[in-house]
């Protein structure tokens, strides 16, 4: 079993920064793949980003050269650096991990995190 636990989230101005974190406990290291999903507020769930185990990433074309996502394994936790923050980045952001055929998709993803807001301001 594993958990996950995000923290980072708050509120920033457009144009501000902020970095997202979560920390898995468990069998953590039996996770392929560890990602981003983010919920806009009355929208469905989107894949943000996705980074795995060996390092490999990649991101919705919304975020692309924005936020970076990075992952110490020697501390099981995963990063979302997000830069250049816009009011449509407002969502409740989620982590995920699991073992997926498809990294984008939250199916195939057996682990979440609770969510961590972030509210953009303009």
């Amino acid at each position: 079993q594993v958990q996950l636990v995000e923290s980072g989230g708050g509120l920033v101005q457009a144009g501000g920064s902020l970095r997202l974190s979560c920390t898995a406990s468990g069998r953590a290291f039996s996770l392929n793949a560890m990602a981003w999903f983010r919920q806009p507020p009355g929208k469905e769930r989107e894949f943000a980003a996705v980074v795995t185990k060996s390092g490999g990433t990649f991101y919705a074309d919304s975020v692309e050269g924005r936020f970076t996502i990075s992952r110490d394994n020697a501390k099981n936790t995963v990063y979302l650096q997000m830069s250049s923050l816009k009011p449509e980045d407002t969502a409740l952001y989620y982590c995920a991990g699991g073992n997926p055929l498809i990294l984008t998709t939250p199916r195939g993803y057996n682990y979440w995190g609770q969510g961590t807001q972030v509210t953009v301001s303009s």
